[in-house]
């Protein structure tokens, strides 16, 4: 570390022992564009409509792999140089393609309008026009119930993962309110896919957590109350805005750190079941079965991953309880933890886990952290896209960061998983050794 970064260190606050390097430079992410690729497969009554350039709609289409057979449930209305150039009324044209949208598909019942780079540059209120638009459709006989919401997807924000922060922060004014006295829920909150999603339901309903809510919800109609006697688990710890939202109405966060791999999901579970009061022994005996199977699932990964060295570059905001999992539970090294956001509140559990010499950093600055790669020489390094081809071609074994948002990694079943994305690149640079 230099002296310069050893005195960025020493002014900042410290996180469980960790010292935090704080770092504000150039930066290298995907748009939160990208969080509709996820999105648009888990709330199956919504529809996405970004408002950009063709590079937007590029980018959808190659993120997403949609045959151009599909009828997916995004599209992008593109913004022309005539919309540019204020030749053409850009609230009116949106005002169209909405129309011609809904008379089309009446399915829909929550609407997206998502800003991008260039609706940002024109100036386009997005909001008002989603207000002006619900209002429209809402007494609109072919539209009936139709629900029209606004946020940023823009490539201006720091991480691609914001962009499910950002919608699910609208998402949280349209929850109903909790009935006078009602009885104590549990809302579950983070995109996940389906199958992980039932997996934790059905063991919170073993628990005996019976009012069980998800935001996002897969319908429209769905959605969780919530009030003072609301009780939140973030299964991501992205979402900060949306955690904020639901504290304004009332909800209290349960700390616990993120459910990856088998001590961490039995530590998330065991805090929700903590809030609510349930005895100890019950909670063992649920999670046991998942836990031995988590652990099992692993074993077969100690070998290749046990003593090697890793480092996270800042990308998805996964990177601590990612790197807390590998280190406690694979017996990884990380020597580097950089993550675009350090929210310390929703991450300490996690960080109280990480060795005492892992370097945390946060915020970016691309070629300071590069300079840091190459000195350190990790066996594995975690980055975009578009880093990984630049240091595999210096030698340095990479992972992708965004096949960790988009793979199902949580929970106990997806333990082996989650362990088997950081094997394989370490077994291909052997094999090509070899």
């Amino acid at each position: 570390m230099s002296p310069a970064q050893a005195l960025a260190a020493a002014e900042n606050p410290r996180d469980g022992g960790l010292a935090v390097l704080r770092e504000r430079g150039q930066r290298e992410v995907f748009c939160g564009l990208t969080g509709i690729v996820w999105l648009h497969r888990k709330m199956q009554d919504a529809f996405f409509l970004v408002v950009g350039s063709r590079t937007c709609a590029h980018l959808l289409q190659s993120a997403a792999g949609v045959m151009i057979f599909a009828e997916p449930r995004f599209a992008t209305a593109i913004i022309e140089e005539r919309d540019l150039a204020g030749l053409a009324d850009c609230h009116a044209e949106l005002d169209r393609v909405v129309d011609r949208l809904l008379a089309r598909r009446p399915e829909i019942r929550t609407l997206f309008l998502v800003g991008s780079c260039p609706s940002e540059v024109i100036k386009l209120d997005l909001g008002n026009a989603a207000q002006r638009l619900g209002a429209k459709h809402l007494r609109s006989e072919t539209s009936q119930g139709v629900r029209i919401l606004a946020y940023s997807g823009s490539g201006i924000e720091t991480t691609f993962t914001e962009g499910e922060d950002a919608c699910l922060t609208t998402l949280v004014p349209e929850m109903p309110a909790e009935a006078p006295g009602a009885a104590p829920s549990l809302v579950m909150v983070g995109a996940l896919p389906d199958i992980v999603e039932d997996q934790f339901l059905r063991l919170f309903a073993e628990l005996g957590i019976t009012h069980v809510g998800v935001l996002p919800s897969r319908r429209a109609g769905a959605l969780p109350a919530v009030g003072p006697n609301t009780r939140y688990l973030l299964a991501q710890p992205f979402l900060g805005e949306t955690a904020r939202a639901l504290e304004d109405r009332g909800a209290v966060r349960i700390d616990a750190p993120f459910p990856f791999g088998a001590e961490g999901t039995a530590a998330w579970l065991s805090a929700a079941a903590a809030a609510f009061g349930i005895d100890e022994m019950h909670v063992n005996r649920v999670i046991a079965p998942g836990r031995e199977r988590a652990k099992r699932a692993l074993e077969r990964y100690r070998p290749v991953l046990e003593g090697k060295r890793i480092t996270f570059l800042p990308d998805s905001q996964l990177e601590i309880p990612l790197a807390r999992f590998l280190a406690t539970e694979l017996g990884m090294i990380p020597v580097e933890v950089g993550t675009p956001y350090l929210h310390r509140a929703h991450l300490a559990a996690d960080l109280a886990r990480l060795p005492a010499e892992t370097r945390i950093s946060e915020g970016q600055d691309v070629e300071r952290q590069l300079d840091r790669v190459r000195t350190d020489r990790p066996d594995l390094t975690v980055c975009g896209l578009g880093l990984a081809n630049p240091l595999e071609a210096e030698g340095l074994a990479t992972k992708w960061s965004i096949e960790l948002v988009f793979s199902p990694v949580h929970g106990f079943d997806q333990a082996g998983d989650l362990a088997e994305l950081f094997a394989r690149p370490l077994r291909r640079r052997d094999v090509l050794r070899i």
